[in-house]
């Protein structure tokens, strides 16, 4: 079998098996272990993206450092403190913008853009208004940057998937917009009810899917470059 298999499997077990200790440990008010069980899982992510091909394609170039910065950003967001919270905070966006560049890399269908752009306008407005009376002033402007980023990020991978891009693009980075308004809830609006028991698993789930549509794009760029038998050759270079 080959090793790229076995390292994918691998890495899915690690993903799953990391999100669920964390979850468990975050719900047992355990930070270090929380703190373990998190990097572990997000370790897992990284991983799963290289045995699919992330260093093989652009696409998988720019998915694999959207990975690598999301790592960092966990790793701020579980100190749980409010001085790093901006830190994570910038990490995740340079994330998302990492995943603008990948999927601006493949074909995208404008006209599923713009109605996926309406319908993400509409959810990050009603996000917004209900986040604003709990967002401080001095945060109101890195949340409007963050919201309005992801918002762009969300919008082109259902626009890649209108192109015929996987479906693994758009399902990923609308489970990822979803965890990240999990943890805004949380850190803004502290329900009473912890969000990350539904929020983390959304958020692994997503950066699972978007690790392994790097290995379509490799497929994509080797079936490219095989010639097509099915017509004659016309002897034209």
């Amino acid at each position: 079998m080959d090793w790229r298999v076995n390292a994918t499997r691998l890495a899915i077990v690690a993903i799953v098996a990391g999100c669920v200790c964390l979850v468990l440990t975050n719900l047992a008010d355990y930070p270090t272990p929380a703190l373990v069980a998190k990097l572990f899982a997000s370790s897992g992510f990284i991983a799963l993206a290289v045995s699919t091909g992330a260093l093989l394609t652009r696409y998988g170039n720019w998915v694999l450092a959207a990975l690598c910065l999301s790592w960092a950003g966990d790793a701020f967001l579980e100190l749980e403190t409010r001085r790093y919270f901006l830190p994570g905070l910038g990490s995740f966006l340079l994330a998302h913008i990492c995943y603008v560049i990948a999927f601006a890399t493949c074909r995208v269908q404008w006209s599923t853009v713009g109605l996926a752009a309406i319908a993400v306008g509409v959810a990050s407005g009603i996000a917004m208004y209900w986040l604003s009376p709990y967002v401080g002033a001095t945060m109101t402007l890195p949340v409007w940057a963050y919201v309005t980023v992801i918002s762009v990020m969300v919008t082109l991978a259902w626009g890649v998937r209108g192109a015929g891009g996987t479906w693994f693009i758009p399902i990923g980075a609308t489970l990822f917009y979803l965890s990240d308004l999990s943890v805004a809830a949380g850190q803004f609006v502290k329900p009473d009810f912890p969000n990350y028991v539904w929020g983390l698993p959304l958020y692994y789930a997503g950066q699972t899917l978007l690790a392994l549509s790097a290995a379509s794009s490799l497929q994509a760029q080797v079936s490219s470059t095989v010639p097509d038998r099915s017509t004659p050759e016309t002897g034209h270079p």
